[in-house]
Formats: structure tokens, C-alpha cells, sequence
């Protein structure tokens, strides 16, 4: 029997024996020995899991507007709101009245030419409804054709110094300048001296430039020099310069002459020679007039030319021929023509413009084709 002191120690011994050979954990293993964790181990282990891929939406596409190439040109034929024309519009108080009928073409158009063959004036005495040389308005004539639509006018007339009843010197010419530029109308074709009056009036729209130049040879007491106002004239020589200095500037090129005699239909020689030598020189397209009554249209080397639209407003009534003429519509893809149309009208005594229709609409057409057929078979 062993003593109790000896079963003690035995006991003792026992216990750390076991102790010792007991696994540590592997939590105080890594407690006791590991180096403190890094920031960045300490953002890693906190992070927000991440998401499942959300869908990609692709953006809008953005489509730019094709421009708008496109220009319509209208040109009528001659504008003479005077004598009868002119009592009319004194009757009414303006003379909006006349292009009432035709005033959706004329300002539907991206621009609208005219040609002018009369003075306007609010100093020179109006002499009514009756015969006359002198072909003269009042400036109220500006405004309406303002309200029409047209932009650019051709001045180069034989009329752009009448006077009415006695000899006003240049008043009437300059007041007609003026009172057309006043409401916005660009004038071309007469000024203060020949170089002024040579100068052109050029135009951009939509994205193409379009440059008209205007001279006429019709009454030599309107001519211009170097140091008489008065019309550009019509010369061989000021045609080719006014091209030449032209040409580059523009993509259009438009050379309105007046010329040519009046009441006859046929073209003659010297309306067509002016032609001839405008297309030869760069000119893109002729547009004639001054013979009060409409004529043939032809080709002169890929260039249209129009010779005469005949009256627009004017109160010559005592010739059917002489009431009827066209608007003539020009249609531009930049600087190509591809179209044009007639709008064939008729105008009464007071200068008021109708759309013709009907057999008479007819009758127009036909006789400028029959025109346009004896040109070309010339």
C-alpha cells in the first residue's frame, strides 16, 4: 500500500503530462503569431459582394438633317404700276390688290425676281387713267411688291427716269432706287454712275450663291457713264467684264438683259446674239426681257435661256397678247438646274395678275412651245 504523499505526486505528474500534449487551437495559433492585417486586407475582407452585371443599353443614334439643297427661283415679266395701273391704286389705297391672286407662288419661292419698267415718286405729279409716254407710281408700289415676295429687281430699264408730266432731272430715278432698297428689294442694274450700275447682286441660299448681273440698250437717254447716273448698258464689252468679275464669286451665275424690240414674238438676231455671248462667257442661265409680250425659251451650249415673259403688270389691254404672261419658275440643286414650269397669268387694266386657266392657260403654253420649236429648228 503505498503512502498517500506518493499517490499525489504521482497524480500531479499525470495531469501535465496531458497538457502538454493537447492541440492548441488554430485561432490562437494565428492570434499569438500573425502580423496585424493590412489596410487593405482589412478593406478586401469587408468589401460589398460584388453584383451580377446589369445590361448595357446602347445610346440613341443621333441622325443629322440631310441640308436642304433645293432652291426655287421665281422670275416674272415686266412691272409697270403706272397710268391705269397707278389710277387703280390710288382708287384703292394701296396695291397690295394686284398680287393678291399669284401672291402664293411669287412668296412661296426662295427668291423672286422682277423687272421694273417705271419710276416711283412721291414728287412727281401722277397723271391718271390715260395715254401716255411717262410711266411713273407712287412709292406705295415698293411696299406691295415687298408683301408679294420679291427680293431682287431688275432696273435696267427704259422707264427707271420717266417723270410724269414735266422733266424732274434724276428725282424720279433716285426716289425709285431708294424706295425699292427702303423696303428691302435689292436692286440691280442702275445706280449713280456706270460703276455702280454695273455692280451685281448676289444672294446665298441654301448653301448656294446665286449672282445676278442686269444691263439694258433700250433708250439711250437712261444710259449711265462715269459721272451721269442711269441703267448699265448693254455693250459687248460691259456684258464680258460684268461676267468675268462675277463668275468666281458665285455659284450661279444670272444675266438678265432688256432687250429686244417690242410686240414681237419672234426672237431676233440681236436678243439672241446677247445670249449667245452671255452663255459663252460663264453665264448659267439668261432670263430676257422687254417685248411686253412672251416668247420662245431655247438651250444655248447647256444654258436655258428665256427670252421674254411678257407683261407681269401693265394696263396695256388693247391686245389680248399683251395682257398674257408667265411666271417662270427655276428649280436649283445647288448650283444644277433640274426643272422649271410656267405659270401662265393674265392682267386687267388696274394691273390686277390672275393665274390663267383654262383654254387660255392652254393658249399660253402653246404658243411659247411653238416658239421653243422654231428656235430649235433654226
Amino acid at each position: 500500500m503505498q503512502k498517500p504523499f506518493q499517490i499525489l505526486l504521482v497524480l500531479m505528474l499525470f495531469i501535465v503530462g496531458m497538457s502538454a500534449c493537447s492541440p492548441v487551437s488554430t485561432m490562437e495559433t494565428e492570434t499569438a503569431s500573425a502580423p496585424p492585417p493590412t489596410e487593405t486586407q482589412l478593406t478586401t475582407a469587408t468589401e460589398t459582394p460584388a453584383l451580377s452585371p446589369t445590361k448595357t443599353i446602347a445610346p440613341t443614334e443621333v441622325l443629322t438633317p440631310t441640308p436642304d439643297t433645293t432652291t426655287t427661283i421665281v422670275f416674272t415679266g415686266v412691272i409697270v404700276p403706272a397710268r391705269c395701273v397707278q389710277a387703280g391704286v390710288d382708287a384703292a389705297g394701296s396695291a397690295d390688290y394686284i398680287y393678291d391672286e399669284v401672291r402664293e407662288i411669287l412668296s412661296g419661292a426662295d427668291l423672286t425676281v422682277g423687272v421694273y419698267n417705271a419710276a416711283m415718286s412721291d414728287q412727281v405729279e401722277m397723271i391718271g387713267c390715260q395715254s401716255s409716254w411717262e410711266l411713273v407710281g407712287t412709292p406705295n408700289n415698293a411696299d406691295a411688291l415687298q408683301a408679294a415676295g420679291f427680293d431682287v429687281m431688275s432696273v435696267a430699264t427704259n422707264h427707271i427716269m420717266d417723270c410724269g408730266r414735266t422733266s424732274c432731272g434724276y428725282t424720279s430715278f433716285f426716289d425709285t432706287l431708294d424706295h425699292l432698297n427702303r423696303v428691302g428689294i435689292q436692286t440691280v442694274g442702275a445706280g449713280e454712275d456706270l460703276a455702280a450700275a454695273m455692280q451685281p447682286v448676289i444672294v446665298e441660299s441654301n448653301g448656294t450663291t446665286f449672282g445676278f448681273i442686269s444691263l439694258g440698250e433700250v433708250n439711250e437717254r437712261v444710259f449711265a457713264d462715269w459721272e451721269t447716273p442711269g441703267i448699265a448698258v448693254l455693250t459687248h464689252f460691259n456684258l464680258m467684264q460684268a461676267i468675268q468679275e462675277l463668275r468666281d464669286q458665285v455659284d450661279v451665275l444670272i444675266v438678265m438683259p432688256h432687250t429686244g424690240p417690242e410686240d414681237y414674238p419672234e426672237v431676233t438676231p440681236q436678243q439672241n446674239y446677247w445670249a449667245r455671248n452671255a452663255a459663252a462667257a460663264g453665264a448659267d442661265l439668261v432670263v430676257e426681257n422687254h417685248a411686253h409680250i412672251v416668247q420662245g425659251y431655247e438651250w444655248i451650249d447647256d444654258v436655258p435661256v428665256f427670252y421674254s415673259l411678257g407683261n407681269f403688270v401693265f394696263d396695256q389691254i388693247w391686245a389680248r397678247d399683251h395682257q398674257q404672261g408667265v411666271m417662270l419658275e427655276v428649280v436649283f440643286d445647288g448650283a444644277e438646274i433640274v426643272d422649271f414650269t410656267f405659270y401662265p397669268t393674265i392682267v386687267d387694266q388696274d394691273g390686277t395678275v390672275h393665274l390663267a386657266r383654262g383654254d387660255e392657260r392652254q393658249e399660253i403654253i402653246d404658243r411659247i412651245e411653238y416658239l421653243h420649236l422654231e428656235l430649235v429648228e433654226e
